[in-house]
């Protein structure tokens, strides 16, 4: 069994990965930490857990590991990370620190200096149905955040093979559960249960890792314009986007041309107009096409932000670093309603 641990397992993030993950044939978690509730029982903050992964929180780790998921915020992972890497464990970091590659580009986006540049150098992004290669030959994974999750998987085909033109507009909604566990005014029930909120408008942290990516596959610059809103619910996500066709093409022609980019690929599924309730509790990304006008792509995606967006993934990722068949653990239908 290959021996895992998660730092930073309070959060909805470190509950995700436990629970897919005690039920892996392969993986265990052996250790979860947890400053504010060392001690406790893990089912202290995700009852959910109860008779399935009955261990107490650590405040640090002690003991050996094979790889460790940090699902720390922003900021921390930095901090853990070096050591982590150089005892030799393979690491898969959730928080935003390893993704962009320019550490101009990061303390612009977050505000602050990163303190690790050779690990950021090092770090490998993690979309396996973009990178599988490179994430089989890592040992340090970043994981990608949610929104950009969605936004490149649903486009990356049409970058890929240049049909589009360099500027893209990205419309978002995501749930309340991708702002975290500690509560806050906007997520305050009242506030948000009856209301769609757009927020960070040109100002989101995940703009620059979707340019990032898709200039990377493009080969070229992009104007990307993205907008996230708040949705009342508590788990999904549906981007929208919206590209310029070079040429005329038919939907039939772009509809095979993205089935054979993901040919291979179990965790993206090609439908009409994609569903967050098909893929929630998911590792399944829904991509759908339409064209609009004359020379309108309007691109479709849909996923559960907890899942394919964060924790679903990084095992995904685990399973590629460690030679294990991709979808172990994971191939699990969404819970539909």
């Amino acid at each position: 069994m290959i021996k895992a641990a998660i730092i930073g397992g309070s959060g909805y993030t470190g509950g995700e990965l436990a629970r897919i993950i005690c039920r892996h044939p392969e993986i265990e978690v052996c250790a979860v930490t947890s400053r504010q509730l060392a001690g406790s029982s893990i089912s202290k903050a995700h009852p959910f857990l109860q008779g399935f992964l009955d261990i107490n929180f650590q405040e640090r780790l002690t003991g050996d590991y094979d790889v460790v998921f940090t699902a720390t915020p922003h900021g921390a992972s930095m901090d853990i990370v070096p050591e982590l890497l150089a005892s030799g464990v393979k690491v898969i970091d959730l928080s935003g620190d390893y993704r962009l590659k320019d550490p101009v580009t990061y303390k612009h986006w977050y505000g602050h200096d990163h303190k690790d540049i050779i690990n950021l150098e090092k770090a490998v992004y993690g979309i396996p149905e973009l990178f599988r290669e490179n994430i089989a030959k890592a040992d340090f994974v970043s994981n990608p955040g949610c929104y950009p999750t969605c936004s490149i998987l649903s486009l990356a085909p049409m970058f890929a093979n240049g049909l589009v033109d360099d500027h893209l507009v990205i419309d978002a909604k995501s749930s309340t559960s991708g702002a975290g566990a500690e509560p806050t005014k906007a997520t305050h029930h009242p506030n948000c249960g009856a209301s769609i909120t757009p927020y960070k408008v040109g100002t989101h942290r995940h703009t620059p890792e979707i340019q990032m990516c898709l200039e990377g596959l493009y080969r070229g610059k992009l104007d990307v314009i993205f907008t996230p809103h708040l949705l009342p619910v508590v788990r999904g996500m549906l981007t929208t986007s919206y590209v310029t066709l070079r040429q005329e093409l038919s939907n039939e022609v772009i509809n095979k041309l993205y089935a054979d980019f993901y040919k291979g690929s179990r965790f993206v599924r090609l439908t009409g107009i994609p569903s967050m309730q098909s893929v929630a509790g998911s590792n399944f990304c829904e991509v759908g096409l339409e064209k609009a006008g004359r020379n309108t792509m309007v691109v479709m995606g849909a996923i559960d932000n907890l899942v394919k967006g964060a924790s679903g993934q990084a095992v995904q990722n685990c399973n590629i670093m460690f030679g294990l068949e991709e979808t172990m653990g994971l191939d699990f239908p969404g819970l539909g309603v």
